[in-house]
């Protein structure tokens, strides 16, 4: 890809020479053809032909950062070393469970003030 941007880069180079050495051409010709054959073309194609790059790039840093997340996580919830041998009582590891807010299968509810009227069923 890179062969083909530099190849095309030099023939516009010599392009705008020879407008610069012209007797009838001008420094700002060939500036103008420079950039408008060269550089704005060949910017766009890089930018396009590059793309792919771009995206396994991002795909791979995410991976990275969600893999050093995992790995954060499971550092925080792995169970500390206890201190004594001694097995904790079962009244304590009970304790230790947590359920989940929502086990109770019911939708939570708030309490409603006077000015809410309650909703029924039309009669």
């Amino acid at each position: 890809m890179y062969l083909v941007i530099i190849t095309w880069l030099y023939v516009t180079l010599m392009m705008a020479v020879a407008e610069a050495t012209s007797s009838t051409g001008s420094l700002l010709g060939a500036l103008v053809t420079f950039v408008l054959y060269g550089l704005l073309p060949m910017g766009i194609v890089a930018y396009i032909l590059g793309t792919p790059g771009r995206k396994r790039a991002i795909k791979a840093r995410e991976q990275a950062q969600q893999a050093a997340y995992d790995a954060q996580q499971a550092a925080q919830q792995a169970p500390a070393p206890m201190a004594s041998p001694v097995e904790p009582s079962p009244e304590a590891a009970s304790a230790a469970v947590s359920v989940a807010p929502d086990a109770g299968d019911h939708a939570a509810a708030a309490t409603q003030g006077p000015l809410v009227a309650p909703v029924r069923k039309e009669p």
